[in-house]
């Protein structure tokens, strides 16, 4: 190795700990950047919204604990802020001084912001002296159960993304986005912008209904983070009308399918379920469309085909599926998706149509035995079970059904 290079090279993995990688390269802090960070008392959700001119902000920004707090570490980033500001918190102590104690052992605290809010939604901020040297705003501005931090901005985009979180109706993660894009209309960083995050956890949520989304590296970051958030909420409404059309709801099913499709547009892994909804309704036609639009956006889509065998024949679909050549998994995703529709005699057919071809699939012989449970005919489900199990005893599926 070069000599001149390996005490450099040391030099450089001995400080990434301690600065970012941009800042050692360049000599200076590149990392422009604002956020807010933000508590929902009713839902029990903290959560924080964040942009920078720089590539995957929400790698090294943003750190939550649900139930505990949250905190929000820009410019020259320090992980420990969190990390043990969430140990101090954890042993009672507020969240200044969750902040304070590292600050005072940091000493390159000049480069730091940070923001935090703990449990109840108080919050606490600081920005190093160097900050107010560079171009720009830097600082922050508080609001209620919320705090907007950040650094070479336009003058009053804190304000903005403040006034309007606290204005903003809907969920915490609608009223961050909805704030980050009125600072970014306010005027945002003076430097531009290359990547934003979203994230949102509750000390009640599962983790399906836990936000983590970001736009790493986009001309149009805030778009796409819109997009993604859209996403998340269409699937819910999607999920919402297929469950309420299943327990006979049908005027609800149907507001909450129409919602679902305006917001998922663009989605062309998702168009399989939309599809599903249709069909639930009995609007084959409106399925077709679906599906035919989805093949056209991605050729590739032509592998989901073989779930809707029942609609072979239709106007639209004929050439598009062929039995002659369904390998086994083909006729398990006939079968499966039949079996969605609450179908029992049709899955029945289509199962047994499956076992003419691969008679060894324990899958289908397992799928066939739950049709014929839905069906009122245990006894010739228990044959079929018994049947997946002989010919492959790892069907746990099977074995539980016997059970």
């Amino acid at each position: 190795m070069n000599r001149l290079f390996f005490p450099f090279f040391l030099f450089l993995y001995h400080n990434a700990s301690t600065q970012n990688l941009p800042s050692l390269l360049n000599g200076k802090n590149i990392n422009a950047t604002f956020s807010l960070i933000a508590f929902d008392s009713t839902a029990q959700e903290w959560g924080i919204a964040v942009a920078t001119n720089n590539i995957y902000v929400g790698n090294s920004t943003i750190y939550i604990q649900p139930g505990l707090g949250a905190f929000s570490v820009i410019a020259e980033t320090e992980p420990k802020y969190a990390i043990q500001g969430f140990e101090l918190l954890k042993q009672g102590k507020t969240i200044q001084q969750a902040i304070e104690y590292t600050i005072q052992q940091d000493s390159e605290r000049y480069l730091r912001q940070v923001s935090g809010i703990d449990k109840n939604g108080n919050t606490f901020a600081f920005t190093g002296a160097t900050w107010k040297y560079q171009p720009g705003f830097a600082g922050t501005r508080r609001g209620k159960n919320c705090l907007a931090m950040g650094n070479q901005l336009a003058d009053s985009v804190l304000r903005s993304m403040v006034s309007t979180f606290e204005h903003q109706k809907g969920t915490l993660a609608e009223r961050l986005l909805a704030a980050l894009l009125a600072g970014q209309s306010a005027g945002g960083q003076i430097q531009g912008k290359q990547s934003a995050a979203l994230v949102v956890k509750g000390a009640f949520n599962e983790w399906y209904n836990n936000i983590d989304l970001r736009a790493d590296n986009a001309k149009d970051p805030f778009g796409e983070l819109t997009g993604l958030l859209r996403y998340h909420y269409g699937r819910i409404r999607l999920n919402q009308a297929i469950y309420a059309i299943n327990m006979g709801n049908i005027s609800l099913g149907k507001a909450r399918l129409i919602e679902a499709e305006q917001m998922i547009k663009g989605w062309n892994g998702i168009q399989g379920r939309l599809a599903l909804a249709y069909l639930l309704l009995n609007e084959n036609t409106k399925a077709v469309t679906i599906i035919r639009a989805a093949l056209e956006e991605n050729p590739k889509w032509k592998e989901n085909l073989p779930a809707f065998y029942l609609l072979k024949d239709l106007p639209g679909m004929k050439g598009l599926i062929d039995e002659k050549y369904f390998n086994e998994k083909d006729w398990i995703d006939a079968v499966s998706f039949v079996k969605q529709l609450n179908r029992s005699e049709e899955t029945i057919s289509v199962s047994q149509k499956g076992l003419q071809q691969f008679p060894g699939s324990s899958y289908l012989h397992y799928l066939l035995g739950k049709s014929l449970l839905v069906a009122k005919k245990p006894i010739e489900a228990k044959l079929q079970f018994q049947k997946a199990i002989e010919l492959d005893s790892s069907n746990d599926e099977a074995a539980s059904m016997l059970q």
